[in-house]
Order: C-alpha cells, then sequence, then structure tokens
C-alpha cells in the first residue's frame, strides 16, 4: 500500500510538472512568433507611422430619392427593336425616300398653326443620312437596322408607353424587365406622330405599373427625376428640377408643349418617365437641345395630361383621331397684328383649305378667329387645342371678325389626319394585303402585295398595262431565295396573268411545294432617272414555308 501510494505521487509530480514545461513552451513559443512578425511587419511596412484604415459597418442614408429609385425600377423597361433592310434597287431606294418626304410633308409642323406647313430646321440632316453617299444610280449596301430606349408599365397588363421614334418602322421590338433578362416580345397597339407616342404590349406576370401624376400641376423649380437607359445603361436614375413649362419648339409638332428639365437626359432616354418627387409620371422623356449629340443641361418632356389622353385614345381606336377646320395661321404672329385691327386675342386666317370644313362654312382668308362655340379665342395654339378635342362630325359654331364686324359660321369638324392629307397632296395611302396565302394551302411565296398606282401603271412597257407591286419580301422566304425585291411588279405566274391580287392567289391555290414556279417581272430600272421598268423573270423550286 504504501509503495503503491508513493507511486502515484510519483505520476502526479511528473504529470504537473510536464504539463508545466508545456505550458511554458507553449508561451514562450507564442511570443517568440509575436515578436517576430511585429519585428517583420514593422521593418516591412513602407508607412509604419500610418494608422489602417477600417470599413465600418452598414448603415444606408436614404433619401427621397433614394426610396423613389427603389419603387420605380420595377416599372421602367429596356426596349430593343430592329428592322430588316430593305430589298430594293436603287430607283427603288429613290422612290423609297420620295415616299418619305411625302410622308413628312404630311405632318404638321411649327411654322404656322393648325394646318402647319413649315419644315423641320433638321430634316436636311437627316435626309443627308437616309441618302446613297455613292450616287443615285448605284445600289446601297442594306444592314439590319437596330435602335433602343426606354418605356414604362402604364397596366399590369402589360401595356407600355414609349416614344414613336424607339419602335417606328420596326419589325421586332423587344422589351426587358428590370433585374430580368427575359426579352419580351413587344406588340405595337399604336402610334400617334404628332406627340411621338406609341404603345406597346407585352405578355408577362406580376408587372408593377407607374402611378400617372397630373403634369398641371408642376411648377418651375419643381424636383425632377428621370429614369431610364441611356447608352443602353439600364436602370439609370438622374436628377433635376423643372426649368419651364409649356415650352414651345421650332420644329416640335403642334401637340407638343414640353416640361423642361436639366435632369440629365441621354440618347436612349427617349420613352423613359419623367417624375416628381412623390413617383408619380409627369412627363415622357423625348429630346434634349444639344450641339454635341448627347446631354447640355437641357431635355424636354410630353407633359403626362397630353400623354394620357394619346394612350386613352390610342387603346380605344388604335390611333388618335383630332378634329381639324381647315385653316393655316401663323404661329410667329406678331400682338400688333390684331392690335391693329383693334382686337386684344384670336387667331389671324392666312389661308383656308380648299374644300375643308372652314371653306364649306365660308371663312374666308384676312377673317379673325375669335370664338369657338360661344368662347373666346386666346390665339392659335387654344384654337388647334381646342378643335382637336372636338368630335370629328361634330358641328361647331365659329365667330369671325371679317373687317370689324362679327359673322358667326356652323361648320362640321372634320378628321386631322385625313385632311393634313389632302391639304398636303397626298392620296390614301394604297392598302397593303398580307403575305399571300391560301386556306389550306402549304404553298407560300413570303411576299406582300398591293395593286398597282396610276403612276406605276402608265409606266409599265406591256400592253395590258397589269400586275401586282411587291410591297414587302419576307426575310428567308422563297421569294427572298429566287431574288425578287422590293418594287417588283409581278405580271404574271407560270404564264398566267397577274393583274389582281385574286389572280396571284388562285394560281398560288393550285401550287404545293416541290413545283416549279417561275415569275414574270418588271423591276424599276436603276440607271433611269424617272420610273421605268426592265424585264426580269425569276424561278425557283417551291419550298414549304
Amino acid at each position: 500500500m504504501p509503495v503503491s501510494m508513493m507511486n502515484k505521487l510519483k505520476q502526479q509530480k511528473l504529470l504537473s510538472l510536464t504539463v508545466l514545461l508545456f505550458t511554458l513552451a507553449t508561451g514562450i513559443l507564442i511570443g517568440t512568433l509575436i515578436d517576430r512578425g511585429v519585428s517583420a511587419d514593422t521593418k516591412s511596412a513602407v508607412a509604419p507611422d500610418a494608422t489602417p484604415l477600417v470599413v465600418p459597418p452598414v448603415s444606408q442614408i436614404g433619401n427621397e430619392f433614394t426610396r423613389l429609385a427603389k419603387k420605380l425600377e420595377p416599372s421602367v423597361v429596356y426596349i430593343t427593336a430592329e428592322s430588316a433592310p430593305p430589298k430594293e434597287s436603287a430607283n427603288s431606294g429613290s422612290q423609297n425616300r420620295g415616299k418619305q418626304q411625302q410622308q413628312q410633308r404630311a405632318r404638321p409642323r411649327s411654322g404656322s398653326g393648325d394646318e402647319d406647313e413649315e419644315e423641320d430646321p433638321q430634316g436636311n440632316l437627316f435626309d443627308f443620312f437616309r441618302q446613297n453617299p455613292f450616287g443615285q444610280g448605284q445600289p446601297r449596301q442594306q444592314f439590319r437596322r437596330g435602335q433602343s430606349g426606354t418605356g414604362f408599365i402604364v397596366d399590369r397588363n402589360g401595356y407600355i408607353i414609349t416614344n414613336n421614334h424607339v419602335v417606328e418602322k420596326m419589325d421586332k421590338i423587344q422589351v426587358t424587365l428590370h433585374g430580368d433578362t427575359t426579352k419580351y416580345k413587344a406588340k405595337l397597339i399604336g402610334t400617334d406622330v404628332e406627340t411621338d407616342l406609341a404603345v406597346i404590349k407585352i405578355e408577362a406576370k406580376n408587372l408593377v405599373p407607374v402611378t400617372i401624376g397630373n403634369s398641371d400641376g408642376v411648377q418651375v423649380g419643381d424636383w425632377s427625376v428621370a429614369i431610364g437607359s441611356p447608352f443602353g445603361l439600364e436602370a439609370t436614375v438622374t436628377a433635376g428640377i423643372i426649368s419651364a413649362t409649356g415650352r414651345d419648339l421650332d420644329g416640335a409638332q403642334a401637340f407638343q408643349k414640353f416640361l423642361q428639365t436639366d435632369a440629365a437626359i441621354n440618347p436612349g432616354n427617349s420613352g423613359g418617365p419623367l417624375l416628381n418627387t412623390r413617383g408619380e409620371m409627369i412627363g415622357v422623356n423625348t429630346m434634349i437641345a444639344t450641339r454635341s449629340g448627347a446631354y447640355e443641361g437641357i431635355g424636354f418632356a410630353l407633359p403626362s395630361n397630353m400623354a394620357v389622353k394619346v394612350y386613352n385614345s390610342i387603346i380605344q381606336n388604335g390611333r388618335v383621331t383630332r378634329g381639324y377646320i381647315g385653316i393655316t395661321w401663323n404661329r410667329r404672329q406678331k400682338p400688333e397684328t390684331l392690335k391693329a385691327m383693334g382686337l386684344e386675342s384670336g387667331v389671324f386666317v392666312e389661308q383656308v383649305t380648299k374644300g375643308g370644313p372652314a371653306e364649306k362654312a365660308g371663312l374666308r382668308e384676312n377673317d379673325i378667329i375669335v370664338l369657338l362655340n360661344g368662347k373666346p379665342v386666346k390665339d392659335g395654339n387654344d384654337l388647334v387645342n381646342r378643335v382637336a378635342d372636338l368630335p370629328v362630325g361634330s358641328a361647331a359654331n365659329v365667330t369671325v371678325d371679317r373687317d370689324g364686324k362679327r359673322v358667326d359660321h356652323k361648320l362640321i369638324i372634320g378628321d386631322r389626319e385625313e385632311g393634313m392629307r389632302a391639304q398636303n397632296g397626298i392620296p390614301e395611302s394604297i392598302k397593303e394585303e398580307p403575305p399571300i396565302t391560301e386556306v389550306g394551302t402549304p404553298a407560300k411565296f413570303g411576299i406582300s402585295i398591293r395593286e398597282l398606282s396610276g403612276e406605276e401603271r402608265d409606266a409599265l412597257s406591256t400592253p395590258e398595262k397589269k400586275g401586282v407591286r411587291v410591297a414587302k419580301v419576307e426575310e428567308g422566304s422563297f421569294a427572298e431565295e429566287i431574288g425578287m425585291q422590293e418594287g417588283d411588279v409581278v405580271i404574271w405566274v407560270n404564264r398566267q396573268p397577274t393583274g389582281s391580287l385574286d389572280d396571284i392567289r388562285k394560281v398560288q391555290a393550285k401550287l404545293k411545294p416541290g413545283d416549279a414556279v417561275a415569275f414574270g417581272v418588271m423591276r424599276p430600272n436603276p440607271t433611269s432617272r424617272r420610273l421605268q421598268y426592265v424585264r426580269v423573270t425569276l424561278s425557283g423550286t417551291l419550298t414549304a414555308q
């Protein structure tokens, strides 16, 4: 027993000594390492007397702009649009440019009033880019055209407002939502050239529409926020103030009276919302004043009240219908003009459109319109806006000052679009047929066709002077494969005359994939200065489309 106790005591002492020695060794080792580390740090530091910086805990400051951006980002979308290059010869390209120039003249300009005639001062620049720099008689190399812009959701069912110039004449429109890489295919619902607005629609779920504000309450000096995709940089937020309201610009359309802001707006912001600090949409960003092509401190947005009016008309009718009376007035009319005639307000009629509502009602040049439906007319803009709001076909009472005497006239309000077309000498557009496909027939040519105009028919060298004009050739179609072009006139298919749309359909109904098809075509002569055709025969084996 004593021996066993002694052994235990020896073992305990040995264990204690071992623990003590291990503890001392560990402490010495740690101290040595720390000393060497400090020494090494001291020797390697570039600035030994500098205090290292410390990143503080996350703390978000936040303000009205921060909350507004988070709220609105899901409602603002990025839009891309593409169009295929036209299949045309140099001569047909010249014809298309002439058509574009006619269409431009059909649009009201800002130089005169209800039926403006002044050309856009930037028109020559834009025309330059549309022209062929290599000469009129040579074909141009064509590329697929693409552009981008911004839009904003106004309805949970997928309706979006943007600028017309973002989607105009585009074949393919796609929309990207914030935080979603999916590209949604968009359908064009309608456009309005005179306010540069368009409505498109996508099929998507959980959409968040913007809150609509009342632009009549906007004041100079109010904060304004723009959200968009300048240069393709999505969800870019900029802020500024309202610099002016009701801004009337040279080159703008008659119904474009802008909010001016110094919030940064750049290419790609087009169609995005301008917001107040409550997050309400008060305008649609449309254009900038610039010499460089980028932001220089002056941007313009169409007021929300006008945008709402246009949107409601488009979703109801597919287009905007406005009233028209058929007069021309000077937008830059000086106050002295009326004062010299003893009047303080009114609209001096410089020209009455032949065959228009005003002429039919008896209005004359040099009349001064002073009342519309019994209410005073302040100026030309007041007259245009009030006439535009009147239903087409309704009766209106117009009082004029004629040689110092009041004369009343009753006229019937016309359709502005039709009236402008007639005033500018542009005929009704010829209806284009959809790609010709007979029900139950698998054979497709892949073209859109229309009847010939009188000029085109007269230019044909065939005795019958009959045919149908190719208005469009579908990309990747049978017609494209055999070399058919926009502007071609098809005079026969497999020796069967095609003097009408029905003739084409009848021939097509007898064809099936695998059949050989030959087309007799009259093609515009690219070397001729006037419209002339040359004969071309195109053929191929019809494939299933």
